[in-house]
Formats: C-alpha cells, structure tokens, sequence
C-alpha cells in the first residue's frame, strides 16, 4: 500500500486531487490563518504555489540558490509564528513563504505525509549567509519557546522552530543519474546538479558549512543509542511520526521491537500527534496484557526528544504477506482441490481473527485499525493483533482516527461497530483483496460477494451476505445478499445503467462519456483526472497519467474527437510549465507524438526542438521517460515531415542505446526490467529502427537487450514468467512480464529464437491468471487484454481472451451513471491511459473494435502474423 495515495483521496469523493484543493468551492481563504489574509504590502507580489502562498518583494533581486531557512509549527501556534515571520520579513525585504491554512499545515504533518515536507510550516530565503545568520539569530530570538515538528531534511538552530539546508530558490531542472528531470541546483563549476532533498541533512561538497552553523551539527550527532540497552538491527518501517525497529534485548538476547514517536508529526485525524498515539498503544496494550493476541509491553523511555515503547518480537507474518504464497487465483487455471483448501483456511483464519478482536473488547479495547497488514499469523496459525495507536476505549464510543483505506469505516459506525466493519470487509477482502473500492462506493461489496461465491464455491452463503449486510448497512440502496448461483452476473441497483466491458461498443460509448464528463478544462494544473503522478509532471500533460494519453485512447478507440481537450493541452504547451519532463510517457515527447496524430504538427515539431535543445542524450535508456521513447517519437516525426535533422537525431539515440547496451550491468540497485523501464523498451526503439533502416545490429543490439531482461525473470511453478523485483514479482504490462512479451512478438517476426519462443509461453501464462489487484493497462488487468489480444504466440485463444474481458468487470464502478475504473491504489477512479479509465478503453478497443489494428500502446500495433523477407518503408504507427 503506497501510503502517498490517503493524502490525495481527502479532497474529493470520486478522483484523486491535490490536498491544496480541500476548499475548492468555496472562499477557501476564509479557513486560512488571518495573517494568509492580510492584504499584501506595497511593493510585493503575492502567489499560491502548491500548498504554499509565496510573499515576493518586486523587483525580486534574490539569489537562485543558497542557504534556506525553514520555521516549523504547530496548529496551535501557526497562526503566531506567520505573524511574526510576516512582520519580521517585510520591512527587510527578505522573501519567504509559508502555509496558509490550519488544515494545510496538518496535512503537511499526518503519519503518511511525505518526510522530505515534514515540519516545513514557512520558508525564508536570506540573500547571503550573513543575513542567513542575522534572520537566525534576530528571528530565533523572537521565536524562542515555540515549538513545532522535527525537519528531518535540515540542521537545527539551537532549541527552537528554525532549521536550515541548503538548496535551491528558484525553479531549476536537471536530468538525474537515472535519467529523470529533477529540482536542481548548480554546483561549484556552475553545472546543474540534483537538489537532494532526503529526509536527511547533507552539505553538497561543493558547499562550505557556515562557522556559525559547526556547533549545531556538532550537537545533532551527540544523540545516539549507544547507552541503551537494545541493539536496533533493521528498520521495518518509517513515517512521517518515526520508525519501527527489529532489535534485540542485550540483557537477555531475546528479540523485541522499538516502536518510536517523535512530537508534533504523524498527526492524526483528531489532531493527535505520534507521541500521544504511542502512548494511547501502551495503555491498550497494557490493557490487553495476557490475552496472548497482543504482544507484551517491555519498556518505555525517552531518548532525543523522541519516545519508545518497546513490546515482544512475535514470530510469524502479517496476513497481507499469504495472498501471494497461498492465493489459490494467482493461475490461469485453479486446481479444485486447491480452492477449497484456501477458503477453509481463509474462513478458518477470520474466525480466529474475529475471537482476537472479541478479547480485546473485553478488555474495554476498541482496536479501530483491524487490517491485514496489522493481522499477525504464527506459524501454528495462532492470531496476534498489531499497532494499537489508534486503540480507544469501548466507553468512548469514538470514531475512526487512522484507518487503512480498504477497511475504513463510515462515520456513522462508532465505537466496536468500527471493528465490526473491518472484520466485515477482511470477510472479503481474504478472498478478493480490492476492498478500497468501498471508499468510492460501498455498494460494490454486493458484487464482489457474488464474483467471490462464483470462484470458491466452498465458501458459506451466509458468510458473504453477512459481509456484505454490515458492509452497506445504512445506505439508502442494500444490494441484495449473493446467491452465489453461478452466473457471475454484475448486483446493481435498479438505477445502474452501465454497461459490461465486453459489450462493445456500449461499453466504448459509455466509457467515453464518464471521460468527457470527468474533463475539467477550466483547470491549468490537469484536464482529465488521473494518478497522482500528473499533479509532478507538468501539469498532466503526458500519455501516462495526463491529456495526451486520454485523447489518444479516444482517437485510438475510434470515438468523436474532443476538440476541448485539444485546445486545452496545445494551450498547456504554449509554452509547456517548467519543469515538464522531456520523455514519451512522462512528458513533451509523447505530447509531441499526440499532437501530431492529431494533426496539430507545427506544434509537435516545435515541442520536439525544445527537447533538442536539452541534454537528452543525458536521458535514461527506457520507454517510460528516456531515450528509447524519445527515439521513436523522432524517427517517427521524421518519416511524417521529412526532415533530415529528426532522422539524425533518431540515429543518435539508436547508436547511444547500442553503446550503453555494451557496458556492465550495475550489481546494484537491482535493474529495472519490463516495458517501461526495463530494457525492452529500447529493444523496441531498436527494433522500429531495423524496420526504417535494415541495419542488422539493430536487431542484434534488440535481442541483447532482451535478453537483459529476460535475466530478471524467475519462471514460477505454475509455469508463469515474470519479472523478479527481489521483494514480489510482476507480470505487468508496464513493469511486468506482460511487456517484455509484446517486444518478443515484433522481434520474432523478424529473428528466430528458441529461448524467446519458450519465454513467451510464459508470458502467456502470466497474462491468463484468474485474479489481477488492479484494473489498469501498465499494471492490471488491462494490459493483459491488450497483450491477448495482439501476441502472435502459439497457445493464445480467444477464450483466454474472453475470460479476461469478463474478469474485468470484478472491478468496474460508476460515474454519473456510466463505466469507468479505479486507479492505481484503487480509493479513486481515475481517467487516465496508465492506470485507469482510458487504459481500460484503450485495451477493450484492441480486442473488441472493429478495426482492432487502429488501437494499441504508441509504436505497438499488433505485429505480422508471419516473418516477412523485406523492411517496411515506414514505421507502422499511424
């Protein structure tokens, strides 16, 4: 569970949204704090960045980079500290920024919120280091006593709410180490470097630290753990409120676990930071104390500020951790006797659970986070309940403060019903882990009760209607309970009119129509709502997660152009926001190869030139982002217009990608491998250039990449081949198995090769398996269709095909009455190509369509069914 996705779900019911946008509707201004009110002063401009409102003197004459001060807070004295700042800032001129609301700087503060951002309640940027030092002591001074949340990126100034790091003022980007466009900063030669920004205080080495700042790291080292009596051996967790630590105790040589709470952050809904919720742990677990479903308490102390409770190591793993060993749908075909094996043991398990959970009400605990990851299961199948920090007494009759998405309860259960619910949804959620669909909508339970009883039909009847009556109870539509009669039909409510993906083309028409109506084009950050990757990316322009994927899964499917968002995404790029990265699916280069499909070429022809302009020979080799991508929007912008200088380029980045293909792999980190950032994305730029140019090294330099990736898959029992990570394995499209497979096609139209030809039988069986998590084309279900329906590999039938289609039903849910489909995550829908609605369209066209050739991935059409003896004349991208 990326944890980054709770934050952007808070604003709005249906997609996901930026967390600035929590008063979109309304006066926003009116939550804020009353100096984020006050008019700005004569000679200063005002501006809202993300979540910040930046105060600027004009002319601004500042530097671009240097030493930043950062001044954290808390809620209760925010509203102080900006009134000093502003007034301590204003006279002098002296620019800064801070968070203008209550509920910003919360956000900025909850356990999943991003460490790099954690404390940062304003910034202010001192013209050199004298006046660094002067703002430190002066500012210090005033601010001396107040309190605020630890900056884990900077060094602190003496005891109060200032810390400092050094980095860049304005904004400046660079291509990084692994190829991507970062925030930069320049360095001692004046070369543009990434600005790190880990959760962590460095001194870039081309920087001095300040005399005036020596003692203060000096003091930051004294704190260590030397003196205690534990030894931290792994970190098995960080948040924004602080670690957890497998150690052991070096007293008695047994092994325990450090849970650690640092002050003001990790906030909870309730305003609760990470001390007083370790603190509300101990006493429930205290309260629980010989039950033998929580673990022991064996110390609490204090070190650094910080607090600890140390509790018994239990043996064993978290209940999330047996979908992937035991998950009897992870096949194309289930044994029978394997199904049932698992749903005796699933229900055997939640009865254990539910008995745990009946203890701790016992003991006047309401444990109110019940989830599978806080489930613990030894190795005799014994149940042990985890992270009591939301825990409250029964007497409370509360609410939920912190909840994992997939069980969090409505706000009309309080008290027990919270656990109630969470047992409820675990019900489900052991055999279909996708219960984060019923924070969209808690009606879906009806249905996967029913796609639940058509898969293990050993299941009790009366085990999912009971599921699915607590689940919806208070809804003004119930579901009906399942039947479980087989027929894998969708339980609607009467009103529900959309269609099923396989019947075409309703089900094209109706996924277009909760496109359009999803379409915001009086926003400039985003048109189409997606994955929270499109509010980093240049405002939602890419093919991944922005405009330009939407629109060419429209033209792709064959439905009417929508010439709003036309207009939109060449307004968007006249010229592109800063910082826009430069790649096929992450940035300019695939809004240049839209555009052009489009018709709009002078536009695409002068995106590309920007691009030019850059280091992009710099580029990570991939499809995703480097040059791979990059070089098959070049050659094919050269076939459409002819121009010499494209053809050069794409030759450039052919020859590059062949001379980076003849180093050493790194030993570590482990490389990526797949589609899109794997190495057979270059294989396919390689292989399109063979077909423009009959270069035989080409093709050899393909099929060596290739097999690059083919190194990274492990083949599983059940014969599937997918792509090791280390920590799970991928069959994906996008990361996966799946995409490596659609490059094998094209290449083996043109080469023969055993090893390629018995990889892609393995492929196939990791793109029929019955159950995917995610509904989406780089990471779901979808990219499995798509994959179906045009590989070329012996065994591959329209039945598989089919079964596929059906199967991605299990996850279809409404808007405004018509089909679309969760994102990444899966607590939003989202619209776009990657990971959502237009994916999901764009995969169904490839297998339903008409003229299913017309739709595929960009530079993916469905390969020859035979070797052919000559190279095309031209690429066969339309």
């Amino acid at each position: 569970m990326d944890k980054r996705y709770e934050v952007y779900a808070l604003a709005d019911a249906h997609f996901y949204e930026t967390p600035d946008r929590l008063g979109a509707g309304r006066d926003e201004s009116a939550g804020w704090f009353a100096t984020a009110r006050r008019p700005v002063p004569q000679g200063w401009e005002s501006a809202r960045i993300g979540d910040w409102l930046a105060l600027t003197p004009v002319p601004a004459e500042g530097p671009e980079q240097g030493w930043k001060i950062h001044v954290s807070a808390t809620r209760e004295n925010a509203e102080k500290i900006a009134g000093i700042v502003w007034d301590y800032c204003v006279p002098r001129r002296v620019p800064f920024k801070f968070v203008p609301g209550p509920h910003l700087l919360h956000l900025r503060n909850t356990k999943y919120a991003g460490r790099d951002g954690s404390g940062k309640f304003v910034t202010v940027y001192p013209a050199d280091e004298g006046q660094l030092h002067e703002v430190l002591r002066e500012l210090g001074a005033l601010l001396d006593g107040f309190e605020g949340p630890y900056v884990l990126t900077d060094l602190r100034w003496y005891d109060g709410p200032l810390y400092v790091r050094y980095g860049a003022f304005a904004r400046r980007f660079v291509v990084d180490e692994r190829g991507s466009l970062v925030p930069a900063v320049r360095d001692g030669s004046g070369t543009l470097v990434p600005d790190r920004r880990a959760p962590s205080f460095q001194v870039p080495e081309w920087v001095t630290l300040p005399a005036f700042l020596q003692p203060h790291l000096a003091a930051r080292n004294t704190t260590t753990v030397g003196e205690l009596p534990y030894r931290i051996e792994k970190a098995l967790h960080f948040s924004n409120g602080g670690g957890v630590y497998q150690g052991t105790d070096t007293r008695t040589g047994e092994k325990v676990v450090l849970k650690e709470g640092r002050p003001h952050a990790g906030l909870a809904s309730d305003g609760a930071d990470a001390i007083a919720r370790l603190e509300r742990e101990k006493q429930a677990l205290e309260a629980c104390a010989g039950t033998g479903v929580v673990p022991e308490v064996r110390d609490w102390f204090e070190l650094g500020g910080h607090r600890f409770l140390v509790m018994d190591f239990l043996e064993g793993k978290p209940l999330n951790s047996f979908f992937a060993e035991r998950h009897p749908l992870l096949v194309p075909d289930p044994d029978p006797a394997a199904v049932a094996a698992y749903a005796a043991w699933a229900v055997r398990i939640h009865g254990k659970v539910a008995d745990a959970v009946a203890a701790v009400h016992a003991r006047g605990i309401v444990f109110n986070d019940l989830h599978v990851f806080n489930i613990m299961v030894g190795p005799d199948e014994s149940v042990s309940l985890l992270d009591f920090e939301a825990a409250a007494p029964v007497r409370a009759n509360g609410r939920q403060v912190v909840a994992h998405p997939g069980f969090f309860a409505p706000p009309d259960r309080r008290g027990v019903d919270v656990d109630l619910y969470a047992l409820a949804c675990l019900r489900l959620a052991l055999f279909l882990p996708v219960t984060t669909l019923f924070v969209v909508d808690r009606a879906k339970a009806a249905h996967l009760a029913e796609v639940i009883g058509e898969q293990f039909p050993d299941v009790p009847r009366e085990f999912l209607a009971e599921a699915v009556a607590e689940i919806t109870r208070g809804l003004s539509y119930r579901a009906p309970a399942p039947t479980g009669d087989g027929t894998g039909a969708r339980t609607r409510s009467a009103e529900a009119s959309w269609p099923a993906p396989a019947d075409w083309p309703h089900s094209r028409d109706s996924m277009v129509k909760a496109i359009l109506a999803s379409a915001t084009p009086d926003r400039s950050d985003r048109l189409y709502p997606g994955d929270i990757a499109q509010f980093s990316d240049g405002g939602g322009l890419g093919i991944a997660h922005g405009a330009a994927g939407v629109l060419y899964a429209l033209r792709a499917a064959g439905a009417d152009r929508h010439e709003e968002g036309e207009r939109w995404l060449l307004d968007r790029t006249a010229p592109p926001p800063a910082g826009t990265p430069l790649g096929l699916y992450d940035g300019l280069a695939g809004v240049a190869h839209v555009l052009a499909l489009l018709g709009h070429r002078e536009r695409a022809l002068d995106l590309v030139s920007g691009i030019l302009r850059e280091r992009w020979q710099k580029l990570s080799s991939d499809l995703h982002g480097g040059l791979a991508g990059l070089g098959l929007v070049l050659g094919s912008l050269a076939d459409l217009t002819g121009e010499s200088e494209l053809t050069a380029r794409a030759a450039e980045a052919a020859d590059v990608l062949v001379a980076r293909l003849t180093e050493p792999r790194p030993a570590t980190p482990r490389p990526r491998a797949g589609l899109m950032r794997g190495a057979s994305g270059p294989a396919l730029f390689l292989l399109r250039q063979y077909e423009r140019t009959g270069e035989r090294a080409l093709l050899d330099a393909a099929a060596t990449a290739l097999r690059r990736d083919l190194d990274a898959c492990v083949i599983h029992p059940s014969g599937s081949l997918e792509v090791d990570e280390g920590w799970r394995t991928m069959p994906y499209l996008g990361d996966g198995s799946a995409g490596i497979g659609v490059v094998l096609d094209d290449y083996l139209v043109h080469a023969s090769d055993e090893a390629f030809e018995r990889a892609r039988a393995g492929i196939l069986t990791a793109a029929t398996c019955r159950f995917y998590a995610q509904p989406g084309l780089l990471q779901g279900r979808a990219g499995m269709i798509l994959h179906l329906a045009r590989t070329t590999v012996p065994g591959a039938g329209r039945d598989q095909l089919a079964a596929q289609i059906d199967a991605l039903d299990w996850l279809a849910m409404p808007y405004q009455g018509q089909l679309a489909f969760p994102g990444h995550q899966m607590m939003r829908l989202s619209m776009d190509l990657a990971t959502g609605t237009a994916g999901c369209l764009l995969a169904l066209a490839s297998a339903l369509a008409e003229r299913p050739d017309a739709a595929h991935l960009p530079f993916l059409p469905p390969p020859a069914r035979r070797p052919q003896s000559t190279t095309p004349d031209h690429p066969t991208e339309p």
